[in-house]
C-alpha cells in the first residue's frame, strides 16, 4: 500500500474538461468582499493555469475562478442558490460553460 507521501505526490485534483462546441460564457466579474468568511467546497487542480473553486457564503453559493498569467487574476460568478450553482460547477467541470 502507498505512503500518504506518495499518493500526495502522485494524486492531482479535478481538472476542468476542454470547452466543448456551444459553451456558455459565464459572466465573470471583480471580486469584491460581501462576507468575512468563504468556505470552498470543491476546486480544481493546482496545476492548471485556471483554477476554479465552488465557494458558500451567507447561504449562496458562487464559483471562484483564478487566472494565473503574469500575476494572479481573480474572478467570480454571480452569487446564486445552492442549486444553480452546483449545475454551474458541473457545467464548468464538462467543459460546458466557462
Amino acid at each position: 500500500m502507498a505512503n500518504l507521501a506518495q499518493l500526495d505526490d502522485e494524486y492531482h485534483g479535478l481538472h476542468a474538461a476542454a470547452v466543448q462546441p456551444g459553451y456558455r460564457r459565464v459572466a465573470w466579474q471583480e471580486c469584491h468582499e460581501r462576507t468575512t468568511r468563504v468556505r470552498v467546497c470543491d476546486y480544481t487542480c493546482e496545476c492548471q493555469q485556471i483554477v476554479y473553486e465552488l465557494c458558500q457564503a451567507g447561504g449562496l453559493m458562487f464559483v471562484r475562478r483564478f487566472y494565473r498569467r503574469d500575476g494572479v487574476l481573480e474572478h467570480q460568478s454571480d452569487w446564486l442558490r445552492a442549486p444553480a450553482a452546483t449545475q454551474l460547477w458541473s457545467r464548468i467541470l464538462l467543459g460546458q460553460a466557462r
